[in-house]
């Protein structure tokens, strides 16, 4: 099967998690992604540390492989006129040029907009930023816990009741891998329009931007009650007792998500066994289970708190409603819901190491997905610039000059 993106070029010039995490996806559904990196230092992922997880930990730099899984690494001095001429030499031949160097290091390198389609007026520039193209913070530098969690309110969102202090980011590079996948589904509308129209263009996305998306429901809602907060939910007085958290014997939690709660209701409490329950008077309906939700909870507390979870889960797959055990990151690689759907893939390495990655979860046709390693640092640089044209001669000749690695 022809994967989406079979046969488009994509040339990348970044670092970190973001749009390296964009370039990712786009490997995933078949393009040839070269990530452009410095002869010596190359991308700072190489060696960065994350949530207590340290590069080479089980064999594998993980977060390299998150970012950079299915792509080819050349190492060229860009901020060099030769290197900066090998780049525009891959850009001539490419469709997708992709970035998130700030304005002034595009600037300065010569690859900001400008340059690179006036080398290929029909190349989509994909430009990802902190916090958008334009504004008083154009030129100001983001990360995702800054940029994505912190300014558009996820942090003060996710503080439970009566906590004190703001919540950190739930995951090494969460909002880099949010937006990156903003930036290529844009990427994917511009191949299209191009398709119609013949012409290039610029592609934006921003961690701000893409913060702002995953919050507008509370934004919306703030702005409607004349809030800066919307009120966040008490477990022990939801509105909703069938959408809420509970705790089993062996202390394992799980979810309700039944916002239908009406239509489940009575089926709920007859397979547990409590038909009084769905009769009360306080729990009849979901208004009078919400004018009653503390003692609603209390009585289904009482229930879950004297079963194991494996009980639980035994007697909750007999009823239509919505629900699910909570699990933690690592459970997931177990999850037969996840593997039989390939929403987790085993990576193999060389070295015996075994790596489980996330590929892109949007399918066509039901077209499976395989991931392939990251490259290590500039390991392509020979093969790439040799199919541009350079000789083996000129290439001894960059290296001795420190231009490629």
């Amino acid at each position: 099967m022809t994967q989406l993106l079979e046969n488009i070029k994509v040339v990348e010039v970044a670092i970190y998690g973001f749009v390296p995490s964009a370039a990712a996806a786009l490997a995933d559904w078949g393009a040839a992604v070269v990530k452009v990196e410095h002869p010596e230092t190359g991308d700072p992922v190489h060696g960065l540390s994350a949530y207590g997880v340290n590069p080479g930990d089980g064999g594998v730099t993980a977060l390299w492989e998150v970012f950079n899984r299915g792509k080819r690494s050349v190492g060229i001095n860009i901020g060099t006129p030769e290197g900066l001429e090998l780049l525009m030499q891959m850009v001539d031949e490419a469709d997708v040029f992709l970035t998130n160097f700030m304005g002034s290091a595009r600037r300065r390198l010569g690859i900001d907009v400008d340059a690179v389609m006036a080398r290929n007026p029909r190349i989509i520039y994909g430009r990802g930023t902190g916090h958008g193209p334009v504004g008083p913070d154009a030129e100001k530098g983001g990360f995702d816990a800054v940029s994505y969690w912190s300014r558009p309110g996820a942090s003060i969102a996710a503080i439970s009741p009566g906590g004190e202090w703001p919540v950190m980011m739930p995951s090494p590079a969460f909002g880099d891998l949010q937006a990156g996948l903003h930036l290529a589904g844009g990427i994917v509308a511009a191949l299209y329009q191009r398709e119609k129209t013949g012409a290039g263009s610029v592609v934006d996305v921003s961690l701000l931007g893409s913060g702002l998306w995953a919050m507008q429901g509370s934004i919306a809602g703030c702005y409607v009650k004349n809030s800066s907060s919307l009120e966040q939910l008490d477990r022990l007085r939801p509105p909703n007792p069938m959408a809420n958290i509970y705790r089993t014997k062996d202390r394992q939690y799980f979810v309700l998500g039944m916002l239908e709660s009406d239509k489940y209701w009575e089926q709920f409490c007859a397979v547990f066994g409590r038909q009084d329950l769905a009769k009360d008077p306080q729990f009849i309906d979901s208004r009078q289970r919400a004018k009653n939700n503390a003692a609603c909870v209390t009585a289904l507390d009482s229930i879950f708190e004297q079963m194991t979870l494996a009980q639980v889960r035994e007697i909750l797959d007999t009823q239509e409603g919505q629900w699910a055990v909570i699990a933690a990151p690592g459970d997931s690689v177990h999850d037969q819901q996840a593997l039989d759907n390939n929403y987790i893939q085993f990576v193999d390495y060389p070295n015996g190491a075994r790596l489980p990655l996330v590929p892109l979860p949007t399918r066509l046709n039901g077209e499976e997905i395989k991931l392939r390693p990251a490259p290590a640092h500039a390991e392509h640089t020979d093969e790439v610039l040799t199919a541009i044209g350079k000789t083996s001669d000129e290439l001894i000749e960059l290296k001795i000059a420190g231009v490629i690695s």
